[in-house]
């Protein structure tokens, strides 16, 4: 009872690492998973015009000149 308590404990199985390989090894549920490999996207799936790239760089720049000013105001007010 003691070696199954100590097997499940997850305090017990970070201090042995060798421990944790081995109840890995034995466990019916990760041996039953698919195993695939994924792969992060590369490109984003639409691909961004320059007219659609400009038109983030002006909103970017707008809601940055807002901050600021609200800095700057912010700075005067005190």
């Amino acid at each position: 009872m003691s070696t199954i308590a100590l097997e499940l404990n997850p305090f017990s199985l970070m201090m042995e690492p060798e421990r944790v390989l081995q109840t890995m090894e034995r466990s019916q549920q990760l041996r039953g998973l698919r195993r695939h490999k994924l792969h992060p996207l590369d490109k984003p799936l639409i691909p961004y015009t320059s007219e659609a790239l400009a038109s983030r760089a002006a909103y970017d720049e707008e809601i940055d000149a807002q901050d600021r000013k609200a800095q700057a105001s912010a700075f005067l007010l005190n």
